[in-house]
């Protein structure tokens, strides 16, 4: 399981917009996203590296390496 923190996930929007980001990497991917913690859990065979980038490019920067 690959976790990142999104500081800037505050909403449903924005959760649905990091799961749309990582689903364009690897459309099977699972993504769990707790909105108090600002964390995502993502179920993925996809590079972690891939999924940071796509994260990055939507505008929700993962603040962990």
């Amino acid at each position: 399981m690959i976790r990142f923190d999104i500081p800037d996930m505050s909403c449903g929007a924005c959760v649905r917009r990091v799961s749309k980001a990582v689903q364009g990497v690897d459309p099977a991917a699972q993504v769990e996203a707790d909105l108090p913690t600002r964390e995502v859990r993502i179920q993925s065979s996809a590079d972690p590296a891939a999924l940071r980038k796509a994260l990055d490019d939507a505008g929700y920067p993962p603040a962990n390496a």
